[in-house]
């Protein structure tokens, strides 16, 4: 896992695809279960094995036989409470934003403490590794080495900027024919990305909460849900997330 030094307040674009840019996500299920590492690994007291954990409490409590009927479940991601056997919550990163796409992932995170970044990423890596190659019998690496990452310049304009470009534009690449005919009707494309599941601009439009972001950096400068909306739909109809292209991947 790639080693990195933040200043604490720092914001982080954090990305990875998949090793030999095959896919990390095979379906909606590794999706849900890679969300849930979202929520539960960003605690300095939780393990890799802390899914496996809160997965035998919810089975018992709903009676569930198939350990795998849980991982389909968003419960986890948008109502489950902190597990009573935990200490309080404490977090190693900020989530602002994030999207998952086939083959791989964007995050736009806030250093909080010192080496928060380092060890969240750390744990996600090590715990979707191994439910991955054990669900799917796989062995060896799932990510392309350690996760990238690029500060964020000290500009809040280029913060608006990259959560549209991590949150809808990367979601419109998968809408049929892609950005370019996603611009031809901007209205048809926007509801597409709006009940996307995997991207949290549904959050930030306020068609759902879920408990793994915070929205109060972005959400000062965008008081209400239509001012954000309307923002990224000019940022995309300019195509100003073109000024972001040296954040792009080499996803193909």
């Amino acid at each position: 896992m790639r080693k990195e030094e933040f200043s604490v307040g720092d914001y982080i674009h954090v990305y990875n695809r998949g090793n030999r840019k095959q896919n990390i996500f095979i379906d909606e299920k590794d999706m849900w279960r890679f969300l849930q590492g979202l929520r539960f690994f960003n605690d300095s007291h939780s393990s890799t094995n802390a899914l496996r954990n809160i997965l035998q409490e919810r089975r018992k409590k709903w009676l569930i036989s198939d350990t795998n009927q849980f991982l389909r479940m968003p419960e986890s991601v948008f109502q489950v409470g902190w597990p009573k056997d935990w200490p309080e919550k404490d977090p190693l990163v900020k989530i602002l934003c994030y999207c998952l796409m086939p083959n791989h992932f964007h995050l736009l995170l806030q250093e909080i403490r010192e080496g928060g970044i380092s060890k969240f990423m750390q744990k996600l890596g090590i715990g979707y590794t191994n439910y991955f190659n054990l669900r799917h019998r796989e062995t060896g690496k799932v990510f392309q080495g350690g996760y990238k990452c690029r500060t964020v310049r000290e500009n809040q304009f280029y913060l608006e900027y990259l959560s549209v470009y991590i949150q809808v534009k990367n979601v419109l690449e998968l809408f049929p024919g892609g950005i370019e005919e996603a611009l031809k009707d901007i209205d048809k494309a926007f509801e597409f990305a709006e009940i996307y599941k995997f991207s949290s601009f549904p959050d930030f439009i306020g068609k759902r909460e879920s408990l793994i972001i915070e929205k109060d950096i972005l959400g000062d400068i965008f008081p209400t849900p239509e001012d954000y909306k309307k923002f990224a739909k000019e940022i995309i109809e300019s195509k100003k997330y073109n000024m972001l292209e040296e954040l792009k991947i080499d996803e193909k």
